[in-house]
């Protein structure tokens, strides 16, 4: 599996961008980790560092590993764009992981038929609301009735957040899609 090949992949591409366009540049060295982690956790954002953690020991794929550095890297741009406040605000944190969920590919359905859990309505935004709420769980030391509150209060608000993609990219022709448009929306402005 090969960073540099993730790194051209149009989900991540749009989002180093958009943290470069919000005065957070991303550098490969500096910013990514790899190293081995406990249980079945894939990877983690390190806001103290800025880092993007991937556990080696439990990314098998490159498709794998591009939906876990979207994810990871969605915390990233909302670390950089909206100052989130990771330890003590547990909304906020609800808010990043909604959106991850939500815009990263976690809860397409092809992942979701893999895993065995699938159905017509309503499907995304159950998925999005169990995986934020799972995620919490993961990194908080909060009950679960606490999650499920943090995450119902902003879930609206933060699942309509498609920031930077303008949509849901549920594919990597949406992602694609989604980069060409990011890249052209000032061009217009550029010459005022």
């Amino acid at each position: 599996m090969s960073l540099l090949k993730l790194l051209a992949c149009p989900y991540a591409q749009l989002l180093l961008d958009a943290m470069k366009q919000s005065g957070c540049t991303v550098y490969k060295d500096r910013h990514f980790a790899c190293e081995d982690c406990d249980g079945c956790v894939s990877g983690g954002f390190d806001a103290a560092t800025s880092q993007i953690v991937l556990c080696q020991n439990n990314i098998h794929q490159q498709s794998h590993m591009n939906r876990v550095v979207t994810h990871e890297l969605i915390h990233a741009f909302d670390h950089c764009r909206a100052h989130v406040d990771w330890f003590s605000n547990v909304k906020h944190l609800a808010c990043s992981e909604i959106r991850a969920a939500n815009l990263s590919g976690d809860c397409s359905l092809i992942n979701e038929m893999t895993r065995l859990k699938f159905g017509l309505k309503q499907h995304h935004q159950t998925c999005v609301r169990d995986r934020a709420i799972r995620s919490i769980l993961a990194v908080r030391k909060v009950s679960k009735e606490t999650a499920e509150k943090a995450v119902d209060g902003v879930f609206d608000s933060c699942f309509n957040d498609h920031e930077p993609f303008g949509r849901v990219p549920h594919n990597k022709s949406d992602a694609k899609n989604a980069y060409r448009n990011f890249q052209n929306r000032d061009r217009y402005y550029a010459n005022l």
